[in-house]
């Protein structure tokens, strides 16, 4: 699977609205200015990334999205 193939998936699953900094990153990965790494992340690099991403705090608005896209769920859809 392609990384753009990778990536519109991603946005599909975590965005509703269209995401300037996705979008800029599927653009890098077309045009061939955003290359993979030579190296693929060690998991001691892996595991401290999580780490960080984990520790960092989350913003209200993503909470804000979050309550609306649980509060959606939980209404019945029409089938």
């Amino acid at each position: 699977m392609s990384p753009t193939t990778i990536l519109e998936r991603i946005c599909r699953l975590f965005t509703s609205d269209a995401s300037e900094h996705l979008d800029s990153i599927c653009g890098a990965i077309v045009a061939g200015t955003l290359k993979e790494p030579v190296r693929p992340m060690s998991d001691q690099e892996l595991a401290r990334a999580i780490r960080e991403f984990r520790s960092a705090p989350v913003s209200d608005g993503t909470l804000a999205k979050l309550s609306e896209r649980f509060v959606a769920a939980s209404v019945p859809r029409d089938v």
